[in-house]
């Protein structure tokens, strides 16, 4: 089955994220979505507390940019919240957005080097080894978490991608991946296909999860919106991208999203949504019936 989950975009002020995160719980939304957006809403903080204030809802952070932390701090969030919340928090690191790491003075010179060292030291973290690890980026000398994830500590890492390289790394280094709301369904087809290549080179067999955003817009303005945040974003021209319309219309876009290869889709609002706790019931309540 596919999973559904809503995005709670960093445009809205981190105190409306309470009523949200509490009407995704109530109407079963199965994961609610968080951005770290530079300079709005930290993802670590803003998930806790929305864990704290739910009791079953999945909390995704998509995504932590890998430039903006020490592994080690990564793991030990990671770890804390796992610990704390068993099996609810979705975690995926990323480049984050090249411009807004220069703007901080983080900008790495190979981003695809940092995150192939960040997601291989936390994985081993958070399965609770002891790492040792002089890397171009990353360098970490004889240290382990005092609390590692409980249980078996396999706990899954995603990867934001989008280019060729960076997507062969996300199969070969994290469990999952997550692709942006520029992904159309062929694009999804061809994300797979290469995640693939990285996991066969790697040598891993095990199921390898792949979240996809939908830019989704419904209601009397749905249109207007959709194409203008396309627009926006640079990618008006592409087809197939985002849908705007009602429940039936939104249904399908995630079914052709699954039949691509995404096992999770998550419905992106606009950054203008006039109604986000709207958004989140629309989407519990009408599409997620309608998906398989």
């Amino acid at each position: 089955m596919t999973t559904l989950g809503a995005v709670f975009r960093p445009q809205l002020p981190p105190e409306d994220l309470r009523s949200v995160a509490r009407l995704a719980e109530g109407v079963g939304l199965e994961e609610l979505w968080l951005w770290e957006d530079c300079f709005r809403e930290g993802g670590i903080s803003a998930a806790a507390a929305a864990l704290a204030w739910t009791e079953r809802v999945r909390i995704g952070i998509g995504l932590l940019p890998v430039p903006l932390r020490n592994v080690a701090v990564t793991a030990m969030e990671a770890a804390t919240l796992h610990r704390m919340f068993p099996d609810r928090a979705v975690l995926a690191l990323g480049h984050g957005v090249q411009d807004w790491m220069g703007q901080v003075g983080a900008r790495a010179e190979s981003p695809l080097t940092l995150l192939r060292e960040h997601l291989v030291a936390l994985r081993a973290l958070l399965r609770g080894e002891r790492v040792t690890t002089d890397g171009r980026y990353v360098k970490l000398d004889d240290v382990a978490l005092d609390w590692p994830p409980a249980g078996d500590g396999d706990i899954q890492v995603l990867a934001g991608a989008t280019g060729p390289r960076t997507l062969r790394l996300a199969g070969e280094v994290a469990d999952g991946t997550l692709l942006t709301a520029s992904t159309p369904p062929d694009g999804v087809r061809r994300a797979r296909a290469l995640i693939d290549e990285g996991r066969a080179a790697a040598g891993r067999t095990e199921p390898h999860k792949l979240v996809v955003y939908l830019l989704t817009a419904t209601g009397p303005d749905a249109a207007v919106r959709l194409r203008a945040e396309l627009t926006d974003e640079g990618v008006g021209s592409v087809p197939d991208l985002g849908v705007a319309g009602d429940a039936d219309a939104v249904a399908k876009a995630v079914q052709r999203l699954a039949e691509a290869g995404a096992d999770t889709v998550v419905l992106q609002p606009t950054g203008d949504e006039p109604d986000p706790e709207g958004f989140v019931r629309f989407t519990a309540e009408e599409v997620r019936p309608l998906v398989p």
